[in-house]
């Protein structure tokens, strides 16, 4: 079995041969960004429960894969998500407010309502949307990868996919174009444990997902995905290494989903308690916070005022996005064809009518 890469001790203490290259200012923001990802995770949840959003996907324990990861890169690689980037996409500059009106479905919204919750990305800052069948990202990100080896540029692209993406078509061809063509593509699995119900140790008769590079030639790591610090330098390392040209990079972020699938699913009908209730102790949070302050970065009156402020933050947004309109009705119809056709400028019409006629009567 592979070894897994681990930087940080449960006890807050470092390895003694890890080098570190960030300053306290990139140290706290990290730590400042995963505990606004998890506000706003709880909060976004609170609100489909109230009503007020119609899904949600949280990534409540997750924080330090997105984070990290996102650390690692440059201003010049593109991010290709999955669904549980809010970290990732909050570090390269995405609004709560773009989040969260996203999920509302507004007039503010980028995709003006047609994309599902939680399936978000952001034009002006390479962050590509993605769909919902899973792994659909993956060719993509290799793809864009391909594109700007032929045009010269270092770049390189960075794809987060679950463990039971594995198992998907999409995986497998882009790994292997990947492999063949040596694109700049850092491929993250996050590897939660469940892909929906599905456990793990249904998933796969491999000893890990990291050693299936191995068949597409390149390489590939474990990394201890509740260890932030570990992440960002696997991460470093891999898109250093691709940029450079010398080919792509999975690394499998090991982790648990301590959220349910979506707000639309009950875990306790498949998670084992025991299971749950050891990987709470492993919060990458709480982990990453007693790394702080053993280092005299941070207190409790820091942390008090942390959550005040991001609790702010998060319900200032909200109040924000709220205040944005439904998308225009003309949307439905709008960014498909560069010259509308008639016929379906007379469907639009019949549209306009009936809801013309209805508000009369």
């Amino acid at each position: 079995m592979q070894p897994i890469s681990q930087i940080i001790n449960q006890d807050g203490t470092i390895k003694e041969n890890a080098s570190l290259d960030l300053s306290k200012v990139e140290l706290l923001k990290i730590y400042r960004t995963m505990v606004l990802t998890r506000t706003l995770d709880t909060k976004m949840t609170s609100l489909q429960r109230q009503g007020r959003i119609g899904f949600y996907l949280s990534s409540l324990g997750e924080e330090a894969i997105s984070v990290g990861t996102s650390m690692a890169m440059n201003d010049k690689d593109w991010f290709f998500p999955a669904y549980r980037e809010q970290g990732a996409a909050l570090i390269k500059g995405v609004t709560l407010t773009h989040i969260i009106s996203h999920l509302m479905g507004n007039s503010n919204d980028e995709f003006k309502g047609r994309s599902l919750p939680g399936i978000f990305g952001s034009k002006k800052s390479k962050f590509i949307i993605p769909s919902a069948p899973v792994g659909t990202q993956i060719p993509h990100a290799v793809g864009a990868a391909f594109a700007a080896k032929l045009r010269g540029d270092k770049v390189a692209t960075i794809v987060y996919f679950g463990d039971g993406t594995t198992s998907s078509n999409d995986f497998h061809s882009g790994l292997n174009f990947a492999g063949v063509y040596r694109a700049p593509t850092v491929f993250i699995c996050k590897n939660n444990q469940y892909a929906i119900s599905t456990p793990f140790s249904k998933q796969t008769g491999a000893e890990s997902i990291a050693i299936k590079a191995e068949s597409y030639g390149f390489e590939g790591v474990r990394v201890d995905g509740n260890d932030v610090l570990a992440v960002y330098l696997a991460t470093k390392a891999a898109a250093e290494k691709a940029r450079n040209g010398d080919g792509p990079v999975l690394i499998e972020a090991l982790t648990y989903r301590l959220a349910p699938h979506s707000t639309s699913d009950d875990p306790t009908r498949y998670q084992n308690p025991d299971d749950r209730a050891s990987w709470i102790k492993k919060d990458p949070i709480s982990r990453f916070r007693v790394y702080l302050e053993k280092n005299n970065f941070w207190n409790t009156h820091d942390e008090q005022e942390l959550q005040k402020t991001v609790e702010i933050e998060v319900n200032n947004a909200v109040k924000t996005s709220e205040q944005f309109s439904r998308p225009a009705l003309k949307t439905l119809i709008e960014d498909v064809y560069s010259e509308i056709p008639k016929s379906l400028l007379d469907d639009f019409a019949n549209l306009e009518n009936h809801f013309s006629d209805n508000s009369s009567t």
